[in-house]
């Protein structure tokens, strides 16, 4: 199996996991979140530790080994993107699978499996064309960062609220949305496999400021992200850019 086929396998297995757990009785809200985080992460850690032994994981669910900084191949992961949605009921939350090589988002899977979806690099969706009425940015349903609504204004582009970054990432893949603008607080797991799924689509992915997104660091904190139709990233990051 390669690489990309066994990031699909996974996210695949993680995401029927997760609904699985959804359909238990008596669990809900906090504990419904918990159940599937841990759960979830334990399923990918194994899978990964048997296909890929010499291989490091970085994941938001598992003490952070920092012995990775110095590893070529590091596997990226959130076991449950969106734990809120996932305990709401909402079909907004994902699995990311994803795979840094020195520091690069080489690969990955994003399942969307309450809407029955998985996105990934070995056979990534076409291109949609441009919406005709205008730019969609998407954003978050909870609080749209304020980066956001300023370039959407510059742009007179149409907000579209949505849940986790996966999902949003994943609307703009499918074509449900041009743009993906974050500001404010991510980790590597929140958009690794994401931004891989995206650059290997062909659309653009970067930091806000048209740095590339780079992987496998020591804090893995990366606080911003742009994924958007690679025709408009000069109008948006020129956007971004005016403060």
């Amino acid at each position: 199996m390669t690489d990309a086929e066994l990031a699909r396998a996974i996210a695949v297995e993680a995401g029927e996991l997760l609904q699985q757990i959804r359909r238990e009785p008596g669990l809900t809200g906090a504990a419904l979140g918990a159940k599937g985080d841990r759960d979830a992460n334990t399923l990918i850690l194994d899978r990964l530790h048997a296909a890929r032994p010499d291989d490091f994981i970085l994941s938001e669910e598992s003490i952070d080994d920092r012995a990775r900084c110095a590893a070529q191949r590091v596997w990226i992961v959130d076991p449950l993107d969106g734990t809120r949605e996932y305990a709401d009921g909402s079909d907004e939350w994902a699995v990311h699978i994803g795979l840094a090589v020195d520091g690069k988002p080489v690969l990955g899977a994003v399942a969307v499996p309450a809407r029955n979806q998985v996105f990934a690099t070995d056979d990534p969706p076409p291109m949609h064309p441009p919406c005709p009425a205008g730019l969609r940015v998407v954003v978050s349903r909870s609080r749209a960062p304020d980066i956001a609504r300023c370039v959407g204004d510059r742009l007179g582009a149409i907000l579209i609220p949505m849940g986790s970054a996966g999902a949003k990432a994943m609307a703009v893949v499918e074509g449900r949305a041009d743009v993906y603008l974050h500001d404010g607080g991510q980790y590597e797991w929140d958009n690794c496999a994401p931004a891989a799924v995206a650059l290997a689509a062909g659309f653009h992915a970067s930091r806000i400021d048209g740095r590339p997104l780079v992987y496998n660091c020591e804090n893995p904190l990366l606080p911003d992200l742009l994924i958007c139709r690679r025709e408009v990233a000069g109008l948006v990051l020129d956007a971004i850019a005016q403060g």
